[in-house]
């Protein structure tokens, strides 16, 4: 089942439900989509404008980038679902196998593979609706500082999902460096996202 392709209302039902799949980690990739598209919300209200032309290939550029961002989100709501199941079914597996740490390792890394994923999308959007939020319409600037807080949320609803399944690691070394990444996202990106907004707030309350 693609849940990218069934309604938001069905999307909400099945995600408030007892079911595996969709979780934290399929939520966050389709709010860091909402996000994206915030930010060609503004690009598509800023082209064609007389006011904006001299940044008009700017925007367009952005667009494509952005775009290209917001498809690969919306997939990686699906294949966050893909990469729990084999983690799922690892839970299950007698502790007395000998076979399963090695099962549960591998399944982990897959489960923490997409939420990293997911940030590593969202950090690159986020740089983009910064752009937006300068260059694009004024009309819209609300819409770039509702797509930087959507990507926040999405940056750091995705983290949890690395750092839930970096704790049941045995391979301390490479929990510690997908946890380093994480947290490099989180510095950087938290900021950048919250300083968009704020800038955006100010222009609409002066």
């Amino acid at each position: 089942m693609s849940f990218v392709t069934v309604s938001c209302a069905e999307f909400v039902d099945v995600l408030a439900s007892k079911a595996p799949v969709p979780g934290g980690g399929g939520a966050s990739a389709l709010v860091g989509a909402i996000g994206a598209a915030l930010g060609n919300m503004v690009g598509s209200l800023t082209v064609g404008k007389k006011k904006y032309a001299d940044v008009e290939a700017d925007i367009i550029a952005l667009m494509e980038k952005t775009t290209a961002l917001q498809k690969e989100l919306l997939r990686l709501v699906d294949q966050d679902a893909v990469v729990f199941e084999p983690l799922s079914k690892a839970y299950g597996i007698p502790k007395d196998d000998p076979n399963r740490e090695k099962i549960m390792e591998e399944a982990l890394n897959a489960a923490c593979s997409v939420p990293l994923d997911i940030m590593r999308c969202c950090a690159k959007a986020i740089d983009l609706v910064a752009e937006f939020a300068e260059k694009g319409s004024a009309l819209a600037i609300s819409d770039a500082a509702v797509g930087a807080v959507f990507l926040n949320a999405a940056l750091q609803g995705a983290s949890f999902n690395v750092f839930i399944n970096t704790k049941s690691m045995v391979d301390r070394q490479n929990a510690e460096k997908l946890e380093a990444e994480a947290d490099a996202l989180l510095k950087e990106y938290t900021q950048k996202a919250e300083s968009i907004a704020a800038g955006v707030c100010k222009k609409l309350r002066s």
